[in-house]
């Protein structure tokens, strides 16, 4: 901090003094204030990095704030979670993230409630309040969201005589197996590290099991959830759908899809992008339903959130933290960055001004105030890395032995 010096002196001293202060220019009584934002990357290369994005919200604030700067970090998606837990270890707390949510960092008191560092926390989507509280305090900021849709290939549905999108898994099983018969892959299951722990969810929820039930207790392993693992087992051994789903992350299968290779996929918004890009699929050439459950489809679906959060990293900073979670959480630049990645936006007023400007993702966004969401506790950090990393091995003679190991983890946790 650069200090100013205020000794008043006499004479050809202090003659001195203001001849050369007049030299140097005024002398700033205060340093700027630097907040650090980590956030993680939703883009696929350089062109669309998601520094791109928050480096113009951090010009644009330093613009409208010129005693505040903001030093912006980007993180792989696949990385971030791992990136903030050594950050926060060594003590070295970002001032905002944004990205995944983790109760504990809250529970260690490290995060400032919403309320500290937002003016409106009521233009929040309702919808995710809980998963982003810890003891009925909020302190995760829903700044991007999504929700699950099934998607399939027209092209190969009539190829292989279907006639529409299956409602069931014995339909969905019918279906997989003809067009695999054909030589394409019947059903993309990305159980790989990306995000297996969404598509499991998925099939889950499909017989009517989840990680807990409506009380919050862990019911991982429970007899649905077994039943659910054993009819995946099923299906990949069939051949219906790609060889080894433990090592496929969602962005391959998702990628394949657009390429015209895959039947049937647990889509989400991103993949309109992917699609248009891949120049594979007309817009006739697809469509997209209800996500397949056991007996029909869901009338609910998984409904994901990303947030933003601010460490308690110095008093001093809470009012420049605010002023700038305010900026990013602006209509301007929530459609901005939904309109970048085809994500859904985490504001109220954000959702409804770009519900006008994108009606292809209506459908999207209307399932959103119903969807099922992951759990909130604190151990659910440590039962996601897990499930990223072994839920692949559950396709085989024993998944029960994976759930159980599952299970002990939560409850240990607890």
């Amino acid at each position: 901090m650069r200090l100013t010096c205020r000794t008043f002196l006499a004479g050809g001293l202090s003659a001195a003094l203001a001849l050369t202060f007049g030299l140097l220019g005024p002398v700033s009584a205060h340093a700027d204030t630097v907040l650090t934002v980590v956030a993680a990357d939703y883009g696929t290369g350089p062109k669309d990095s998601s520094q791109i994005y928050w480096q113009k919200i951090a010009d644009d604030f330093h613009a409208a704030n010129p005693s505040i700067t903001v030093k912006v970090q980007t993180v792989n998606w696949n990385d971030f979670d791992t990136k903030i837990q050594t950050m926060v270890q060594n003590r070295q707390y970002p001032d905002i993230t944004e990205g995944d949510y983790f109760s504990n960092y809250a529970q260690e008191g490290l995060l400032y409630k919403v309320s500290d560092v937002m003016t409106d926390p009521s233009n929040l989507m309702p919808a995710f309040t809980k998963l982003g509280s810890y003891q009925g305090a909020q302190y995760g900021m829903p700044f991007t969201t999504s929700s699950r849709t099934l998607f399939y290939n027209k092209k190969l549905f009539a190829e292989a005589g279907i006639a529409g999108a299956p409602t069931t898994w014995d339909e969905l099983m019918t279906d997989a197996g003809k067009i695999a018969a054909k030589g394409h892959i019947g059903y993309g299951m990305p159980l790989g590290p990306e995000e297996a722990q969404a598509e499991t969810l998925l099939w889950l929820l499909g017989n009517g099991g989840g990680y807990q039930d409506a009380s919050g207790k862990w019911t991982i392993n429970s007899p649905q959830n077994v039943e659910t693992l054993e009819f995946m087992t099923k299906l990949v051994k069939a051949g219906d759908t790609e060889p080894n789903p433990g090592t496929k992350n969602r962005a391959a299968i998702l990628e394949q899809f657009a390429q015209g290779q895959i039947g049937i996929v647990n889509g989400i918004t991103t993949l309109l992008p992917i699609i248009k890009s891949a120049g594979a699929l007309t817009d006739a050439d697809w469509g997209t339903a209800p996500i397949t459950g056991k007996a029909g489809p869901l009338d609910s679906t998984l409904g994901v959130c990303d947030f933003m959060a601010a460490f308690k990293t110095d008093g001093s900073k809470q009012a420049a933290i605010k002023k700038f979670i305010d900026f990013a959480l602006s209509d301007k630049y929530q459609i901005a960055f939904s309109q970048e990645y085809n994500l859904l936006p985490g504001t109220v007023s954000g959702a409804a001004a770009f519900s006008k400007l994108d009606p292809a993702l209506a459908p999207f966004m209307a399932a959103l105030p119903k969807a099922v969401q992951y759990p909130s506790d604190t151990v659910w950090a440590q039962v996601k890395t897990q499930i990223q990393q072994q839920i692949g091995t559950a396709i085989g003679p024993d998944p029960k032995s994976v759930l159980d190991s599952l299970q002990q983890t939560a409850e240990k946790g607890e």
